[in-house]
């Protein structure tokens, strides 16, 4: 965690791992119970979500997805006529949309699940990608 100047001052709490991306509170935002968070990236700050509670349980799904773990992942383009498959298929995660921190172009972001796995899918047009994790097979 550090300060950083920008934006009237914010409190950094998570940094993507290769330093692409942070995500921070306001420090005149501390004082709320749950404050909202900004994520910075290439495109400069933006909302990411409206409460540090939430942008705490994304961060627990993203370490999920990614993490490893005895999991298996894989991502890949999705197609536009499989857009509406992953909603037909999957239960979506309540968790509202929120930007992509590489650019707008891959919002919104959504997670869902079924039984033993994870997704996120990543924009809703023609760029849109899918993430992947499941258990692995014994």
């Amino acid at each position: 965690m550090f300060v950083h100047a920008e934006c009237g001052g914010v409190l950094v709490f998570r940094s993507e791992n290769q330093g692409c991306a942070f995500w921070s509170v306001r420090l005149a935002d501390l004082d709320r119970d749950d404050p909202p968070v900004l994520v910075q990236a290439r495109h400069g700050w933006v909302p990411f979500l409206d409460r540090v509670s939430l942008a705490c349980i994304e961060l627990v799904l993203s370490e999920a997805l990614f993490g490893g773990g005895g999991r298996l992942y894989n991502a890949c383009e999705l197609p536009a006529d499989l857009l509406d498959a992953v909603p037909e298929h999957f239960q979506r995660v309540q968790l509202p949309d929120y930007p992509m921190w590489t650019g707008p172009e891959e919002f919104p972001v959504r997670w869902f699940s079924a039984p033993g796995m994870l997704l996120r899918q990543d924009g809703a047009g023609v760029h849109s990608r899918l993430h992947g994790s499941g258990e692995a097979p014994r």
